[in-house]
Protein backbone atom coordinates (compact mmCIF):
# COMPACT_ATOMS: atom_id res chain seq x y z
CA UNK A 1 0.00 0.00 0.00
CA UNK A 2 1.20 3.49 -0.82
CA UNK A 3 0.70 6.27 1.72
CA UNK A 4 1.33 9.84 0.59
CA UNK A 5 0.39 12.18 3.39
CA UNK A 6 3.00 14.84 2.72
CA UNK A 7 3.49 16.05 -0.85
CA UNK A 8 6.72 17.98 -0.40
CA UNK A 9 9.64 16.46 1.49
CA UNK A 10 12.48 18.84 0.59
CA UNK A 11 14.70 15.77 0.04
CA UNK A 12 15.11 16.61 -3.65
CA UNK A 13 15.99 20.26 -3.27
CA UNK A 14 19.66 19.61 -4.06
CA UNK A 15 18.85 17.88 -7.37
CA UNK A 16 18.71 14.26 -6.33
CA UNK A 17 15.88 11.81 -5.78
CA UNK A 18 15.33 8.41 -4.23
CA UNK A 19 14.73 5.22 -6.15
CA UNK A 20 12.38 2.60 -4.69
CA UNK A 21 15.47 0.86 -3.26
CA UNK A 22 16.35 3.96 -1.22
CA UNK A 23 19.36 4.65 -3.43
CA UNK A 24 19.84 8.38 -4.10
CA UNK A 25 20.57 9.46 -7.68
CA UNK A 26 20.60 12.73 -9.61
CA UNK A 27 17.26 13.78 -11.08
CA UNK A 28 18.81 13.57 -14.56
CA UNK A 29 19.92 9.96 -14.00
CA UNK A 30 19.04 7.69 -16.94
CA UNK A 31 16.77 5.58 -14.73
CA UNK A 32 14.86 8.62 -13.49
CA UNK A 33 14.57 9.85 -17.08
CA UNK A 34 13.19 6.46 -18.13
CA UNK A 35 10.43 6.33 -15.54
CA UNK A 36 9.80 10.05 -16.03
CA UNK A 37 9.11 9.43 -19.73
CA UNK A 38 6.78 6.59 -18.75
CA UNK A 39 5.00 9.02 -16.42
CA UNK A 40 4.74 11.54 -19.28
CA UNK A 41 3.24 8.82 -21.50
CA UNK A 42 0.69 8.12 -18.78
CA UNK A 43 -0.19 11.81 -18.39
CA UNK A 44 -0.71 12.10 -22.14
CA UNK A 45 -2.98 9.06 -22.08
CA UNK A 46 -4.96 10.87 -19.37
CA UNK A 47 -5.48 13.69 -21.88
CA UNK A 48 -6.36 11.17 -24.60
CA UNK A 49 -9.10 9.83 -22.37
CA UNK A 50 -10.80 13.23 -22.44
CA UNK A 51 -11.54 12.34 -26.08
CA UNK A 52 -12.29 8.63 -25.59
CA UNK A 53 -14.49 8.71 -22.48
CA UNK A 54 -17.56 7.70 -24.50
CA UNK A 55 -15.70 5.05 -26.51
CA UNK A 56 -16.67 1.67 -25.02
CA UNK A 57 -13.81 -0.05 -26.87
CA UNK A 58 -10.81 2.25 -26.38
CA UNK A 59 -11.41 3.83 -22.99
CA UNK A 60 -11.39 0.64 -20.87
CA UNK A 61 -8.12 -0.42 -22.51
CA UNK A 62 -6.59 2.99 -21.84
CA UNK A 63 -7.74 2.87 -18.21
CA UNK A 64 -6.01 -0.49 -17.78
CA UNK A 65 -2.88 0.79 -19.53
CA UNK A 66 -2.68 3.80 -17.20
CA UNK A 67 -2.57 1.48 -14.21
CA UNK A 68 0.00 -0.76 -15.92
CA UNK A 69 2.21 2.24 -16.64
CA UNK A 70 2.43 2.80 -12.89
CA UNK A 71 3.54 -0.84 -12.62
CA UNK A 72 6.16 -0.12 -15.28
CA UNK A 73 7.33 3.00 -13.44
CA UNK A 74 7.69 0.97 -10.25
CA UNK A 75 9.62 -1.67 -12.20
CA UNK A 76 12.04 0.94 -13.58
CA UNK A 77 12.38 2.67 -10.19
CA UNK A 78 13.48 -0.57 -8.52
CA UNK A 79 16.81 -1.58 -10.03
CA UNK A 80 18.37 -4.90 -9.17
CA UNK A 81 22.05 -4.43 -8.36
CA UNK A 82 24.64 -7.20 -8.40
CA UNK A 83 25.40 -8.33 -4.86
CA UNK A 84 22.59 -6.22 -3.35
CA UNK A 85 19.43 -8.27 -2.87
CA UNK A 86 16.26 -6.22 -2.55
CA UNK A 87 14.85 -8.07 0.45
CA UNK A 88 11.36 -7.95 -1.08
CA UNK A 89 9.64 -8.96 -4.29
CA UNK A 90 9.73 -5.98 -6.63
CA UNK A 91 6.74 -5.12 -8.79
CA UNK A 92 7.69 -6.10 -12.34
CA UNK A 93 5.92 -5.95 -15.68
CA UNK A 94 4.81 -9.43 -16.71
CA UNK A 95 4.53 -11.33 -19.94
CA UNK A 96 0.76 -11.51 -19.40
CA UNK A 97 0.57 -7.71 -19.55
CA UNK A 98 2.49 -7.72 -22.85
CA UNK A 99 0.24 -10.51 -24.16
CA UNK A 100 -2.87 -8.42 -23.37
CA UNK A 101 -1.46 -5.52 -25.37
CA UNK A 102 -0.85 -7.85 -28.31
CA UNK A 103 -4.40 -9.21 -28.07
CA UNK A 104 -5.77 -5.64 -28.03
CA UNK A 105 -3.68 -4.75 -31.08
CA UNK A 106 -4.85 -7.82 -33.00
CA UNK A 107 -8.51 -7.27 -32.10
CA UNK A 108 -8.51 -3.59 -33.09
CA UNK A 109 -6.36 -4.05 -36.19
CA UNK A 110 -8.61 -6.83 -37.53
CA UNK A 111 -11.35 -4.32 -38.37
CA UNK A 112 -9.01 -1.81 -40.06
CA UNK A 113 -8.24 -1.63 -43.76
CA UNK A 114 -4.65 -2.42 -44.80
CA UNK A 115 -2.31 0.57 -44.96
CA UNK A 116 -1.22 1.89 -48.35
CA UNK A 117 0.97 4.71 -47.02
CA UNK A 118 2.35 6.11 -43.80
CA UNK A 119 -0.29 7.66 -41.54
CA UNK A 120 -0.01 11.31 -40.55
CA UNK A 121 -0.67 12.09 -36.87
CA UNK A 122 -3.97 13.81 -37.63
CA UNK A 123 -7.69 13.25 -38.02
CA UNK A 124 -9.97 13.29 -35.02
CA UNK A 125 -8.97 14.87 -31.73
CA UNK A 126 -8.75 11.40 -30.20
CA UNK A 127 -6.52 10.13 -33.00
CA UNK A 128 -4.19 13.14 -32.84
CA UNK A 129 -3.90 12.77 -29.05
CA UNK A 130 -3.24 9.03 -29.40
CA UNK A 131 -0.45 9.78 -31.88
CA UNK A 132 1.08 12.23 -29.39
CA UNK A 133 0.94 9.54 -26.68
CA UNK A 134 2.53 7.10 -29.16
CA UNK A 135 5.48 9.40 -29.82
CA UNK A 136 6.05 10.00 -26.11
CA UNK A 137 5.89 6.24 -25.53
CA UNK A 138 8.48 5.70 -28.29
CA UNK A 139 10.78 8.17 -26.51
CA UNK A 140 10.27 6.31 -23.25
CA UNK A 141 11.21 3.10 -25.04
CA UNK A 142 14.39 4.66 -26.49
CA UNK A 143 15.42 5.94 -23.06
CA UNK A 144 14.72 2.56 -21.42
CA UNK A 145 16.79 0.77 -24.08
CA UNK A 146 19.63 3.26 -23.53
CA UNK A 147 19.40 2.60 -19.77
CA UNK A 148 19.52 -1.17 -20.37
CA UNK A 149 22.76 -0.68 -22.34
CA UNK A 150 24.53 1.22 -19.55
CA UNK A 151 27.12 -0.73 -17.56
CA UNK A 152 25.72 -1.98 -14.26
CA UNK A 153 22.12 -1.23 -15.22
CA UNK A 154 19.36 -3.67 -16.07
CA UNK A 155 15.88 -3.29 -17.50
CA UNK A 156 13.71 -6.36 -17.81
CA UNK A 157 12.94 -7.72 -21.25
CA UNK A 158 9.24 -7.57 -20.41
CA UNK A 159 9.44 -3.85 -19.58
CA UNK A 160 11.06 -3.14 -22.94
CA UNK A 161 8.51 -5.32 -24.76
CA UNK A 162 5.68 -3.54 -22.95
CA UNK A 163 6.80 -0.13 -24.18
CA UNK A 164 7.27 -1.41 -27.71
CA UNK A 165 3.82 -3.02 -27.84
CA UNK A 166 2.16 -0.04 -26.17
CA UNK A 167 3.35 2.33 -28.87
CA UNK A 168 2.02 -0.11 -31.47
CA UNK A 169 -1.31 -0.26 -29.64
CA UNK A 170 -1.55 3.53 -29.51
CA UNK A 171 -0.95 3.66 -33.27
CA UNK A 172 -3.71 1.11 -33.93
CA UNK A 173 -6.03 2.94 -31.53
CA UNK A 174 -5.44 6.19 -33.47
CA UNK A 175 -6.36 4.38 -36.69
CA UNK A 176 -9.45 2.95 -34.95
CA UNK A 177 -10.48 6.43 -33.77
CA UNK A 178 -10.12 7.82 -37.29
CA UNK A 179 -11.95 4.85 -38.83
CA UNK A 180 -14.99 5.82 -36.77
CA UNK A 181 -15.04 9.29 -38.39
CA UNK A 182 -12.68 10.72 -41.02
CA UNK A 183 -10.53 7.73 -41.93
CA UNK A 184 -6.73 7.64 -41.93
CA UNK A 185 -4.93 10.79 -42.96
CA UNK A 186 -2.23 9.42 -45.26
CA UNK A 187 1.13 10.83 -46.23
CA UNK A 188 1.46 11.77 -49.87
CA UNK A 189 5.22 11.80 -50.61
CA UNK A 190 6.35 15.02 -52.27
CA UNK A 191 2.81 16.40 -52.41
CA UNK A 192 3.87 20.00 -51.82
CA UNK A 193 6.93 20.19 -54.13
Amino acid sequence: MVMLNKIYTRTGDAGDTGLATGERVKKFDARVTAYGDVDETNACIGLVRQHTAADAVLDPILARVQNELFDLGADLATPERAGKPLGWEALRVTGAQVDRLEADIDRLNEALSPLTSFVLPAGTAAAAALHLARTICRRAERVAVRLACEPGEAVSAEALKYLNRLSDLLFVMARHANAQAVGDVLWTPGATR
